[in-house]
C-alpha cells in the first residue's frame, strides 16, 4: 500500500489528511472517493486547472507529465516546480505528500 498525506487545506481538508492506497490509482478518484472534494472542473480530463497540486515528497516517483499537462500546468495559480494536475497522477508504490492550493482560476465551485 502507498500513503498519501494531504496537507490541510481551509475548505476542502482542514485538518489534514493521511490515507493508504493501492499503486494504480487516479489521485483526483482517491481524493474524491475518501470524501475530499478537490475542485475538478473538466471531469478528470486534463483540459482546466482545478485540480492543481503541489507535490512535497515523492515528486520524482511519477510518471513525467504529458505535453497536454504541461501546457495546462502554464495556466495554474500559484505554479511550482513540482506542480502536477492530480487527474493526470497515477499514484506508484512511493509515499507521496501533497498541498491542495488555497486558489484555483476556477470563477465557479461544482459544489455550488
Amino acid at each position: 500500500m502507498t500513503k498519501i498525506k494531504i496537507g490541510s487545506h481551509t475548505e476542502i481538508c482542514p485538518e489534514g489528511a493521511e490515507i493508504e492506497v493501492n499503486p494504480g490509482e487516479n489521485l483526483c478518484e482517491i481524493l474524491l472517493d475518501r470524501g475530499i472534494s478537490i475542485e475538478h472542473a473538466c471531469e478528470l480530463s486534463c483540459a482546466c486547472t482545478t485540480c492543481h497540486v503541489i507535490v512535497r515528497n515523492g515528486f520524482s516517483s511519477l510518471d513525467d507529465a504529458s505535453e497536454t499537462e504541461e501546457d495546462m500546468l502554464d495556466k495554474a495559480w500559484g505554479l511550482e516546480s513540482q506542480s502536477r494536475l492530480g487527474c493526470q497522477i497515477v499514484v506508484g508504490e512511493e509515499d507521496l505528500e501533497i498541498e491542495i492550493p488555497r486558489y484555483t482560476i476556477n470563477m465557479v465551485s461544482e459544489s455550488h
